[in-house]
Formats: structure tokens, C-alpha cells, sequence
């Protein structure tokens, strides 16, 4: 029997500056804002929805490869994608999608009314309005491009359902991220603190990172990459959260300082 190779660990290119790789350029990712909000975004707004949208695959993309070595396989497929996904809840993301690709027909499960009867599937919209899975060939591209960084590759299926997924994740990102202007901060931000019966509950941590971005500054006009990260904390959570947060600074500082 052969011995496949190891996978790489993520000291290689998956902790690669969203800077270096750049899958979704600002231009791609304000498209998508225009299709939900009239705000202005800011470039530092683009820098990071894009460095957190490129998180979320690179994390998918990792489980894939995962599952594709345990059956000696270097090609993704799409049910790689379902391993993945299945052995991660972090990576269940853009949900959406999942109506409109045959790769997770039934994971979803037949659907009842009130009345027990059940609801059919969503058809494709003809509206003109461009919506995130009408536009999901946008990010075919960018994902192709992620798919070389990371040493990988896919057959058109899995590139199609990672298209769908980007594009449904970072409209719902967008949306959110609006919401968080419109409202001056993130209202339904909370936190859960596990106590021992009998003990004091800890005080709170005024300089949680998290909490720092519950309320807002500035107009509610302009959409920028504070408010995409307050978003990011409502979309995301666990580690992978955690990461899409540091990388998405990471991406903001360095465009400010370039």
C-alpha cells in the first residue's frame, strides 16, 4: 500500500497575507456591497470583507484536501466539501447556496408547512436584480486563484459550489455589515460566561476585542472595515472567527500603510 504525503501544516501558504494572494479584488467586493446597500464603502471595508471572505475558504478548502488524502486523491470533488463541512460547523457558511447546487441535495432535508405539507424547493429567481447566487460566477476567478495557493485542485463542480458559497457568504456579510450602520453597532451582540454553581460569576472584560466592536463611530454613510469585522462576529464563530478577525486587521493595516 502506498503512503500518501502529509498535508502542510498552516505555517505555508495558508497563513499567507490576504495582501499576497488577493483571490478578491476591492472592485469585486463593492460590486457585491452595491447589490445590497447604496452606502459608500471604504477601501479599508473592501481589504477586509475580502480577507475575511478568502478565511472562510482557505478554511473549507483545508477540510477538502483532508478528506480527498484519506482516499489517496490530490483533486478535490464535491463531496470533499461535504466532509469538510460535516466535520467542521465553523465552515457552514453561505447556506443559501445549498438550494441551488446538486451537491447538497437532501443534506437540508425535505421541508413541511404548518400543515405538515411539504414546502417545495425554491426555484431560481428571473428577477434582473443581480442576487448572490446569480452572481456567483463573479468570484470563478478568485476561487481558481486561492485553489493554486493553497496546492490544490478541483473538478468544475467543487470550484462551482466554493464560487457559490463566497458569493452567498460575502453578500450575507455585506447585508450584516450594513445592518451594523444603520443601527450604530452590533444589537444583538452578547456573550455566554460558564459558572460553577455557588461561585461568583467573573466581571465583565471591558477590553474584549469582541465587545470593542459592539457599538460604532462616524456617520451612517460610510461603510468602514470596523464595521465589516462587527459584521464578521455575527457571520463567524470559534477559531475560525478568531482568525478571520486577525487576518482582516492584518489586510486593513497593510493597505493603509501602503
Amino acid at each position: 500500500m502506498t503512503t500518501q504525503p502529509a498535508l502542510p501544516e498552516r505555517s505555508g501558504p495558508e497563513t499567507a497575507s490576504v495582501m499576497d494572494v488577493s483571490p478578491f479584488k476591492p472592485s469585486l467586493v463593492k460590486a457585491v456591497f452595491r447589490d445590497v446597500t447604496p452606502m459608500h464603502v471604504s477601501r479599508s471595508a473592501a481589504w477586509a470583507a475580502a480577507s475575511v471572505t478568502r478565511t472562510v475558504l482557505v478554511e473549507i478548502i483545508d477540510g477538502a484536501r483532508r478528506a480527498a488524502a484519506e482516499e489517496a486523491r490530490r483533486k478535490l470533488i464535491p463531496g470533499d466539501l461535504l466532509s469538510a463541512i460535516d466535520r467542521n460547523v465553523e465552515v457552514e457558511v453561505g447556506s443559501k447556496w445549498y438550494d441551488h447546487s446538486p451537491t447538497f441535495r437532501g443534506l437540508t432535508g425535505v421541508r413541511y408547512d404548518a400543515e405538515g405539507v411539504v414546502v417545495p424547493s425554491r426555484k431560481r429567481s428571473r428577477s434582473r436584480r443581480p442576487s448572490a447566487v446569480a452572481g456567483a460566477h463573479r468570484f470563478e476567478a478568485g476561487v481558481k486563484k486561492l485553489l493554486r495557493s493553497q496546492g490544490a485542485t478541483a473538478v468544475p463542480a467543487m470550484v462551482r459550489d466554493l464560487d457559490g458559497i463566497a458569493s452567498v457568504f460575502l453578500t450575507d456579510l455585506a447585508r450584516d455589515t450594513a445592518m451594523v450602520v444603520r443601527e450604530g453597532g452590533v444589537k444583538r451582540f452578547g456573550t455566554v460566561t460558564l459558572v460553577m454553581p455557588g461561585e461568583p460569576a467573573p466581571p465583565p472584560l471591558l477590553k474584549d476585542p469582541l465587545l470593542a466592536l459592539s457599538t460604532r463611530r462616524g456617520d451612517r454613510r460610510t461603510i468602514g472595515g470596523d464595521d465589516v469585522l462587527a459584521a464578521t462576529t455575527m457571520q463567524l464563530f470559534g477559531d475560525l472567527r478568531q482568525r478571520a478577525l486577525t487576518e482582516a486587521r492584518e489586510a486593513t493595516q497593510n493597505t493603509s500603510a501602503g
